[in-house]
């Protein structure tokens, strides 16, 4: 699954600010609904709704907020870096700075789950996240998923 397509157009986000996981969730919500035209409140709700079954915290600074959302017709995601990293309840209890918001139409269950693997391969590479928080622009972070769904040639 190409994570750069899933990727919204207006939907990357750098230099934020938060001082709560919450007020980071809201900043995801505020640059779904922006950059998808959905309703914001909405989309807060399902991804409270979701941390409250389990911290989507993956550790390494790192958060994969995800959720299903009325009126959207394939997977999308936003990404945002927080200018200071908040308290997320991550499994390694690190503070978080890179969120990747994955949504997914209501009824797609396996392009959800295909899509919540690639991101995480994706984001478990420390070259990956050490790229994406030196990132100057947006079109750099869309570049550094590209580059990743690039297949490697062979010598």
């Amino acid at each position: 699954m190409d994570i750069a397509q899933m990727l919204a157009r207006d939907g990357v986000v750098l230099r934020s600010g938060a001082s709560s996981k919450r007020q980071a969730l809201h900043t995801v919500a505020e640059t779904a609904a922006r950059a998808l035209g959905i309703d914001e409140a909405a989309v807060l709700h399902a991804l409270l709704e979701r941390e409250a079954l389990g911290s989507t915290g993956l550790g390494s600074g790192v958060a994969l907020p995800h959720a299903r959302i009325e009126g959207l017709d394939r997977v999308v995601a936003v990404f945002v870096r927080l200018d200071t990293p908040v308290a997320y309840e991550a499994v390694d209890d690190r503070p978080v700075d890179l969120i990747f918001a994955l949504f997914a139409p209501p009824t797609d269950g396996a392009g959800h789950l295909r899509a919540l693997a690639a991101a995480s391969r994706a984001l478990r590479s420390a070259e990956m996240r050490q790229r994406l928080r030196q990132a100057k622009t947006t079109d750099a972070v869309r570049a550094l998923f590209v580059q990743d769904a690039t297949p490697a040639t062979a010598a």
